[in-house]
């Protein structure tokens, strides 16, 4: 199974590690946030991202929630949604809205800042990478309008909106495609995004078919393996999966790659027939089927389905 960075990525430990507990009549202590040095700045991808600035409560909070905000190094802070719970563990969860923290109603509030000081590395290099992910969503979504770019195969295609005509055209060669090649979608110039959207994903869809399936016969062959069925899947966090059976899944967004890297996952999942697991033998197993297959992996482990497009 292939599966990229979780859109929320949680992170737990024992809240009995943590030492000189007390808790007031409200569960929730008035010690003031922490402050002490924390990184200024974090490396994600290879770039340097800066410590977050002051972030603002959100409008509206889960019942039973608040909003705190720990001082960090370089004049920043770190702001999360704070909720007691009967659980043992205290949990750190980031997704698209921000940083959510649960904790037993025991913890001190110092306490809880102390551990997102000790965590604050982690804490800001995934919040820069739902915020990263979150802009190309944005610019992804401008692009479902006449004259928008999608990347097809790897490469930039340009949308048209041809109108009443029988079906979706492509202007090029659809095995090859080549920069500025042309999607005509049959719809009128006054559609919106979402029609746009979905036509384009349903012809996109169909060409995932279509050349996922023409991939697996060709690996079939030269691998002696073979798989019982496989279909296209949706997933926002797995690009492929196998499972006991032989039945193989392929993400349809992997159709905005290029080949390599279609050809790296149906590899993967194929070596999955013969070891279950991501052992020494495995890999070894992979490059069997495609040599070489590291360099699609590595540009395969900087995306997540839920992204795209964006290349």
């Amino acid at each position: 199974m292939i599966s990229p960075n979780q859109l929320a990525l949680p992170l737990e430990f024992p809240a009995s590690t943590l030492t000189d507990t007390f808790r007031d009549a409200e569960g929730d202590t008035d010690d003031p946030p922490v402050s002490n040095q924390a990184p200024a700045a974090s490396h994600h991808d290879g770039a340097t991202v800066e410590t977050v600035p002051a972030a603002p409560a959100p409008l509206h909070l889960p019942p039973g929630a608040r909003w705190r905000n720990v001082r960090i190094g370089g004049g920043g802070s770190i702001g999360f949604i704070l909720r007691r719970s009967r659980r043992g563990t205290i949990g750190l969860t980031i997704g698209d809205e921000g940083l959510r923290i649960t904790a037993p109603r025991w913890v001190t509030l110092r306490q809880i800042d102390k551990t997102v000081l000790e965590k604050s590395a982690w804490i800001i290099d995934k919040l820069a990478w739902h915020r990263a992910r979150q802009e190309r969503l944005a610019r992804a979504d401008a692009q479902w309008r006449e004259g928008g770019c999608l990347p097809y195969l790897g490469v930039p295609i340009v949308l048209r909106l041809a109108g009443a005509c029988a079906q979706s055209a492509y202007h090029g060669d659809v095995g090859a495609p080549r920069p500025g090649d042309t999607l005509c979608l049959t719809l009128p110039p006054d559609a919106d995004r979402n029609q746009i959207r979905e036509s384009t994903q349903s012809w996109l869809k169909q060409r995932a078919h279509s050349w996922f399936g023409q991939r697996l016969i060709h690996f079939q062959k030269i691998s002696g393996l073979s798989i019982n069925h496989w279909r296209l899947s949706s997933a926002t966090t797995r690009w492929g999966s196998c499972n006991s059976k032989g039945g193989i899944r392929l993400n349809w967004r992997l159709i905005h790659f290029d080949a390599t890297i279609v050809d790296y996952v149906i590899a993967h999942e194929l070596a999955h027939l013969n070891q279950m697991n991501h052992s020494a033998e495995f890999w070894r197993e992979v490059d069997r089927i495609l040599p070489g297959f590291e360099v699609a992996r590595d540009i395969l482990r900087q995306h997540t389905p839920a992204a795209l497009p964006l290349l």
